[in-house]
């Protein structure tokens, strides 16, 4: 498989990852935060209006099957839902789905968990959000282990994981049939997504054929898990292919990664247990496991191109009026707990930070996902003066030229599959 070894052949990204008021569990209490209108559309629209007008390539919106609790920031779950953070969440892909019209640049990125969902639901109506956003939606796909969310569905039980293993990243037969069921999942949505041709849809009036059947395929799927006819039900949305992302700590994710994804999300230079496998590695170290776990897959035989290895960073940035340190020792008391995250938090100025993602590129990454510690100071700081920095110091893709997510992340244009071999077949 080809490397691209210069760094200027791809464009660095800059993404802004949303989780409610903010990364921090006390973020709701900050000033300005607007916990009460949370659960509101026009709180998502003008969040993420913000980010497209800042020229960020994309947004990612976490989600998660269960309610919120300090465990979702490192530490301990509670008996019952923890009054003191933001437990309950709008479903991601819907979110994304209502700012798609009010939208025109940035790139949106739900989280979708594949565990006790449908392949074919969650395929298709990612496929729907490909067509109402104009070639802008992604996918960040997640996992669950979790007790709580296997209950509230009551269709599976949870695979036994053994938390510590996995933290160290040995191997663990729960983790596999969880990270084997994703990998399905993932392939039966790439299948569903070309399933319709491009020039399926004909329109012809004379005749009365609104499609051409023989351009629609059954994918016919079927493995230990479940079995998937198909077609989908959507057309070829405009990317053809959604980027798949995902969030690693481990080898066995970074191996997912390289089966399944697109983007893969990293955490480096974390000393913290959040980090899980990847606690204490550099950047150059994460890529390194990276690009072994693309050889391993072979991915360059099977077309695919070389994962986008995107640097994850909460950060809390300096303003006029208190520094970031103090801000997050303020939070930490509210909390009553110090904050953990599973990435590195960068406190301080706008040029440090800029100069540490300046930093990770040189090792490596090919673009750097930003987490704000509270909404809105610290997304407003990132707009308007990080994002500018990191535009003078870092070659970056000018939005006009970037109208699909996949440009964004200089991926190739999609190849329809059953095309290709319908062309192969003419030849």
């Amino acid at each position: 498989m080809s490397r691209i070894t210069n760094l200027d052949d791809i464009p660095f990204s800059i993404g802004i990852a949303l989780s409610a008021t903010g990364w921090h569990p006390a973020a709701w209490r900050e000033p300005g935060a607007n916990p009460t209108e949370l659960f509101t559309a026009s709180y998502w629209q003008s969040v993420i209006a913000e980010i497209e007008d800042a020229g960020a390539d994309y947004v990612t919106i976490d989600d998660a099957l269960q309610l919120r609790s300090r465990s979702s920031f490192g530490g301990e779950i509670p008996p019952r839902p923890d009054p003191g953070v933001v437990g309950a969440q709008l479903d991601a892909l819907l979110i994304a789905s209502w700012v798609a019209p009010h939208t025109s640049r940035v790139g949106l990125i739900p989280t979708v968990t594949t565990t006790h969902t449908e392949p074919f639901h969650v395929a298709t109506a990612l496929q729907t959000l490909d067509h109402i956003s104009g070639g802008r939606a992604g996918w960040q796909l997640r996992i669950s282990a979790s007790a709580a969310e296997a209950a509230s569905f009551g269709r599976r039980p949870a695979p036994r994981v053994d938390l510590d293993a996995v933290l160290a990243g040995h191997p663990d037969p729960g983790l596999d049939d969880l990270l084997a069921d994703a990998a399905d999942v993932a392939e039966v949505a790439r299948r569903l997504w070309d399933s319709w041709e491009p020039d399926a849809i004909i329109r012809d009036v004379g005749s009365g054929r609104f499609l051409d059947r023989d351009r629609l395929h059954h994918i016919d799927f079927e493995s230990e898990r479940f079995s998937v006819v198909g077609p989908s039900i959507v057309p070829a949305s405009p990317q053809g292919q959604l980027p798949v992302t995902v969030l690693a700590h481990s080898p066995r994710i970074f191996a997912l990664a390289a089966r399944a994804a697109d983007v893969v999300f990293i955490t480096p230079d974390n000393e913290t247990a959040g980090a899980g496998a990847s606690r204490g590695k550099s950047v150059a170290q994460l890529v390194s496991e990276v690009r072994e776990a693309e050889r391993i897959e072979a991915r360059g035989e099977r077309g695919l191109a070389p994962l986008r290895i995107v640097a994850d960073l909460t950060v809390a940035l300096d303003s006029d009026a208190e520094l970031a340190t103090d801000r997050l020792r303020r939070l930490d008391e509210l909390a009553g707990t110090p904050f953990a995250s599973d990435t590195r938090v960068a406190a301080g100025g706008a040029d440090e930070v800029a100069e540490l993602v300046s930093e990770w590129r040189e090792q490596g990454v090919d673009g750097v996902r930003l987490r704000p510690l509270t909404i809105p100071a610290d997304l407003r700081a990132l707009s308007e003066r990080l994002l500018p920095l990191l535009s003078e110091r870092i070659p970056v893709r000018p939005v006009e030229e970037a109208a699909t997510l996949r440009e964004r992340f200089a991926l190739p244009a999609a190849i329809n599959r059953y095309a290709a071999a319908r062309e192969e077949h003419a030849a």
